[in-house]
């Protein structure tokens, strides 16, 4: 509650949260809403030339390439990013979790091996990385998920560690250690709670990265496939048509920047709030 009340207060926090929910409400309610079913290439919904229908009439977004509603497949596809971006930051938060805190606790070669690990995948660019991944893999939308859980746990990772790193030396922690406590117990009652904060706010701000990142993908054809639409393929689809139907470009990608942008809004919110000391850093 005191987090929601801090929200409020920030105006900008409080425009990404008002996003961030209007997204989530409408892909969970798509097929309520959509006028029409995404897939259904409908008899009125190219002109006479054969060309997309603009915005306007029955389409409120206009139509695609194949007389599709570009409404519908927008609600449709932010099932689809929104789905991949929880799963694939979910995955990714909870192994940079695992590897941080393993890391930063156990320290020694094992710990420094696994440190040099992350070291390694930070070195590849993400970008390329996920390209090569879902190139080699069946494109398909749990496919993309986990390829963008592989490639984003690295920061997550060297955060945590750090943290942990700090943790184990408080005196509270040598406190438990004089008094015989397991490493089960230290690990979680004591250093894992210290560490939700960061998960909350890097789980945040990492769904505006994957979300870009799946879009990406999918704009270049490795990403999720049609006919189920994501906004990345709904622009990779109509990039032959930006001169003569710029809707089609313009509208996804509008929404892909602004759900980025509501999310990293609502993790700068939620870092100032939870960890007072990060307030005001970029």
């Amino acid at each position: 509650m005191r987090v929601l009340n801090e929200i409020c207060r920030q105006p900008t926090a409080l425009f990404g949260l008002a996003v961030v929910v209007t997204v989530i409400v409408m892909a969970i309610a798509a097929p309520l809403i959509a006028p029409f079913n995404p897939d259904e290439q409908m008899f009125d919904g190219l002109t006479l030339e054969g060309a997309p229908m603009p915005p306007g009439g029955p389409f409120l977004l206009g139509t695609d390439t194949l007389g599709r509603d570009l409404f519908s497949r927008m609600l449709f596809g932010a099932r689809t990013s929104l789905i991949i971006g929880l799963v694939a930051n979910g995955i990714a938060v909870a192994i940079g979790l695992f590897v941080g805190i393993t890391a930063g606790y156990i320290r020694g070669w094992a710990g420094n091996l696994l440190m040099r690990f992350t070291d390694l995948m930070m070195a590849f660019p993400a970008l390329l990385l996920a390209i090569v991944l879902a190139a080699l893999l069946k494109p398909s939308l749990w496919i993309v998920a986990m390829v963008i859980a592989l490639v984003n746990w690295v920061q997550v990772a060297r955060i945590v560690y750090t943290e942990t790193r700090g943790l184990v030396e408080r005196d509270f922690i040598l406190a438990e250690r004089s008094l015989g406590a397991g490493h089960g117990r230290i690990l979680f009652l004591h250093i894992l709670p210290h560490l939700i904060p960061t998960a909350i706010v890097w789980g945040t701000l990492g769904i505006a990265t994957t979300v870009l990142l799946e879009a990406t993908l999918s704009f270049l054809g490795i990403g999720v496939q049609p006919p189920d639409p994501s906004w990345g393929n709904i622009i990779f689809e109509s990039q032959s048509y930006f001169q003569a139907a710029p809707w089609l470009v313009f509208f996804p990608g509008a929404v892909i920047l602004l759900t980025a942008l509501a999310f990293n809004l609502v993790g700068d919110a939620l870092r100032d709030i939870l960890d007072p000391t990060q307030r005001g850093r970029g």
